[in-house]
Order: C-alpha cells, then structure tokens, then sequence
C-alpha cells in the first residue's frame, strides 16, 4: 500500500480503500459535515458510519459537496440491531440510503448479531437479515455487503445458509486487544477484516511501551497503531475531529513495522478500551 487510495480487493471483487475515515460519535450537522469534508480534501475516500450514529445526512452531504466523482468515494453504513429480521432489514436499509441521499451505498454491514442472550432462535434471526442483505445486493443498491461485530460462531451460521459470503467484518481491533481469533477465522474464509477503535480509546497513545517503539520508528503512536493493523491485513478506520490528527493518521505509508516488533505489539499486555461482547450486548 502507497496511499490512501490504494485497496484491497474483497471477496466479492470489490475494492475497498485501505483507510477509512470513522464518523462514530461526531455530532450530526456541521461536525460531521466539516470533518468529513476535511478528511476527503486530505485524500481519504473511504466514509464509514451508521444508522445509530445519527449522522448519515451529513456524511451524505459532505459527500455530495466535495465534487468528487462518486464512484472515487466508498461509503459505508450499518444496520442497527432494531431492524434485524428479513423485512425489518429492507426497510432499514432503505433509511440509511435515504438519509444518505445516495442512489448506492457502496458497503452494508450488520452492526452487531443477533445473540444468544437474547434471543433463542438468534441464529435464525441473523439468516434472515443476511437473506435481505443479498436481496439488496442484487438490486444494485449495495455493492457489497458484510458484517460488524460478528465472532466467528456468529459468521459460521450465516456461512453455512447464505448464497453470497460476507465480504468483509469490521471488528474492534487494536494494539493491546488484536483479536487474532477473528482474524484468523476471517481469513481461512476469505472475508476482509476492518479495525474499528484502531487507537483503542486512545489508550494506545498512552502506553508506555508503545509509545517508545513509535519513537524508534519516528512515527507517534497514533501511527503506529494504524500501520501495525494494515500489515495484519486489516483496514484501520482511525476518527478524529482535528485536521493535523486526520493527516497523521493517513502519514502511514513510508515506513514498515519490522516481524520482530510486529511479534512484540502482537504479544503486549492486554490494555486499550473494549466495547461491549458480540455475546453480551443487550441491542
């Protein structure tokens, strides 16, 4: 990888820009409006965000604005864990594309499964909603379709009933919390990882050990830690509201972390924050 345009390639055929640009938690309106303009104008084309991050209009309309042909910018969204279920998820799709005002969205993920606390037929309810996600594809208003915060028994239900795999699974990710059980699972079935929180609530600017191996490369650790998920295959979508962050972010690309300090982060003490259990989640 060379820049922030360079891309894999998903299993579906699809490219998908190395880097993205993550919106969660950035106030609907100008905030989000500004940020992602500022993030396009310093070469990111990759927009991830959500139905319950309550900003998809203006992810949309920063989008819109830029002048930017459409096909050069990839647009992510997910569907909340309200509208699981086979109609429930068209129609929920629909209100992101609408908020969105796009006439495609280039990838559509479930937000989070179905699960068993919850739910005593949660592998069904998780089948149905992937039936309306292929249903979508196949219209040609999605381009691709995956998953978010699926661990592996939650992706190997849908794989053992769907017509089109997952091409991707974005998952939280993060020097200190690397999920390589997810990783390695995604992997064997060909589906993309993508690294959410790649800074780990930005614990990962604070360790001490980190922020000294950043040191020895002449990078912070900010970029280090999206350096390190890209040479695991991953795609890091790193999020601020400052523009100075934003380019040191996507200032990854000159420098390569060697096996011995890959090994080192691999294997550091568990720290960084975690988010909910895919398991114990009540939404």
């Amino acid at each position: 990888m060379k820049d922030l345009r360079d891309c894999f390639v998903m299993n579906d055929g699809n490219k998908i820009p190395c880097v993205g640009f993550g919106t969660f938690k950035i106030p609907d309106g100008d905030a989000t409006y500004g940020c992602v303009r500022e993030a396009l104008k310093l070469g990111y084309r990759h927009i991830d965000t959500a139905f319950v991050y309550g900003n998809e209009q203006s992810v949309g309309k920063a989008v819109a604005d830029s002048k930017i042909p459409r096909e050069e910018i990839f647009v992510t969204s997910k569907l909340w864990g309200t509208d699981r279920g086979y109609k429930s998820a068209l129609e929920g799709f629909e209100k992101s594309r609408k908020n969105l005002g796009l006439d495609y969205i280039d990838l559509f993920l479930i937000h989070w499964p179905a699960n068993a606390k919850n739910y005593s037929d949660w592998q069904q309810i998780n089948c149905d909603t992937w039936k309306a996600f292929e249903e979508i594809k196949a219209s040609g208003k999605v381009k691709s379709i995956g998953l978010s915060n699926f661990l592996p028994h939650h992706i190997l239900s849908i794989l053992e009933k769907c017509t089109v795999k997952p091409a991707v699974d974005q998952v939280e990710m993060h020097p200190g919390y690397p999920q390589f059980d997810v990783i390695a699972f995604c992997k064997e079935n060909d589906i993309l990882v993508e690294a959410y929180r790649p800074l780990g609530r930005g614990e990962v600017l604070v360790n001490e050990e980190f922020v000294a191996m950043a040191h020895k490369y002449g990078k912070t650790p900010a970029q280090l830690a999206v350096r390190w998920a890209l040479q695991h295959g991953a795609v890091p979508l790193p999020k601020s509201v400052r523009g100075d962050r934003m380019a040191e972010n996507a200032d990854v690309f000159d420098f390569e972390i060697s096996l011995s300090d890959m090994y080192f982060i691999d294997y550091m003490h568990p720290f960084g924050g975690r988010g909910q259990h895919p398991d114990e989640a009540d939404f």
